[in-house]
């Protein structure tokens, strides 16, 4: 879809009063916005999705790589292309619950996922960091989970910062694949 800009407003039915401004339609989104894929409360049983994810095949869960405590798996709503998360296969909800296991796998799997989005992506940088508690902005509060988000200079234009769009220019089974087949070793 080519996006050209006018200097008059268009004309856009059943968008509400005309304005200046162009749409870029994202529907996909409404199912985070709905809340799709949340847990019904705080436990293992209550439809989390971290719990069940590991259950599926790794090109029907999106998960990129499994150790024996943590997962890595990508996001289904990234902010950018190749976010992925790190997570443990424990239900926990705290930073502080994990066992010291736990907590080296992650660490490990956090340097494993910037090497990996490194060489598939040559990512120039990161935003990492995890949202304990609702409060905090964690979608799901309940199963701790940590962001790993590739950046590259000038990944923030106007579509981000204006409309609230973020474009990702591949499909997130491709996406996997390819941080699956350089997902590196041990550390």
């Amino acid at each position: 879809m080519l996006l050209t800009m006018t200097s008059e407003p268009e004309q856009q039915i059943g968008v509400g009063s005309p304005d200046a401004f162009q749409r870029l339609w994202t529907p996909h989104r409404m199912a985070y916005i709905q809340g799709e894929n949340k847990p019904s409360g705080p436990g293992a049983g209550d439809g989390c999705p971290f719990c069940s994810i590991p259950e599926k095949s790794d090109e029907d869960g999106l998960i990129i790589a499994r150790g024996e405590c943590v997962y890595a798996v990508l996001n289904l709503y990234p902010y950018n292309g190749g976010h992925l998360m790190i997570v443990p296969f424990r239900h926990v909800a705290d930073y502080t619950e994990l066992d010291e296991a736990e907590t080296a796998e992650l660490a490990d799997f956090t340097k494993r996922a910037m090497r990996a989005l490194r060489a598939a992506s040559g990512a120039h940088g990161f935003n990492i960091g995890m949202n304990q508690g609702s409060v905090a902005g964690a979608g799901i509060a309940a199963h701790l989970h940590q962001h790993v988000v590739p950046r590259w200079g000038g990944d923030t234009n106007f579509l981000p910062v204006v409309g609230h769009t973020k474009v990702l220019p591949q499909l997130l089974a491709d996406t996997r694949k390819m941080l699956a087949d350089v997902w590196p070793g041990s550390a």
